[in-house]
């Protein structure tokens, strides 16, 4: 009841999420613990459910676990790109990079494993949710690439007036690229410190990015390749 309550409290602008596991405990708590930060929750518990859910409600993200019987999470993930740019999370209890870079080349907008703290939990939904939302345009000038404009210190990319939604990593990358001047950037600088298999998820980002800038991803013009270094954003 008090659950309840702490939801028919919440203002109908609240960001409303999905939480999709097939652990009826941690879907509980999840649940109990988002409306508390001020989300509107729906849950579901499983890939059938949660696409009943999304025929008839709006979700401003979802928080999806990846081992789930039937339809796991990557598959629902997949199936939900084919239609939409909502937000997920990807959550699991895997640690295995292969499936992080399965998350991203699918194109889940972040990735937390299990177990995790709560509070990480809210700050990443936030970001993700606060990147897809237009904003009002500010005083500081926006870096130039193409028809593509760049706000550091928004983190945001708009191709005219439209608000092209990026990931937090693509963001990361566009920020280093950006910050180079229209040098080249190292994969080394661009992957941090997760060593080979992060340079591996970097060239996934990269190509994830050219889907959305290039006019021909194969044969890219604005986001260049460095041979023997790493890549370069061709600035105006």
């Amino acid at each position: 009841m008090a659950g309840a309550a702490l939801r028919a409290e919440l203002p109908d602008t609240a960001p409303h999420i999905l939480v999709v596991d097939d652990d009826r405990r941690l879907r509980d708590l999840l649940a109990r613990y988002l409306t508390e930060q001020g989300f509107r929750v729906t849950s579901a518990a499983s890939a059938a459910e949660a696409r009943a859910k999304a025929q008839s409600l709006v979700f401003d993200a979802m928080v999806l676990d990846v081992m789930m019987p039937g339809e796991n999470g990557f598959d629902y993930a997949r199936s939900v790109r084919e239609t939409s740019r909502v937000p997920i999370l990807m959550l699991t209890a895997r640690s295995n990079t292969n499936d992080r870079v399965m998350g991203l080349e699918i194109g889940a907008d972040d990735y937390l494993p299990k177990p995790f703290e709560p509070r990480e939990l809210t700050l990443r939904l936030n970001n993700i949710i606060n990147r897809g939302a237009p904003r009002a345009a500010g005083a500081a000038e926006a870096v130039v690439f193409g028809p593509f404009a760049f706000r550091i210190d928004r983190g945001e990319l708009r191709r005219g007036d439209e608000v092209i939604r990026i990931t937090e990593r693509e963001r990361e990358i566009l920020t280093l690229l950006v910050g180079a001047g229209g040098a080249g950037v190292e994969r080394e600088q661009l992957a941090g410190s997760g060593g080979v298999a992060a340079e591996r998820a970097v060239d996934v980002q990269i190509n994830r990015l050219r889907r959305k800038i290039e006019v021909d991803p194969a044969n890219p013009l604005l986001l260049q390749t460095v041979r023997g270094v790493g890549y370069r954003l061709a600035l105006d």
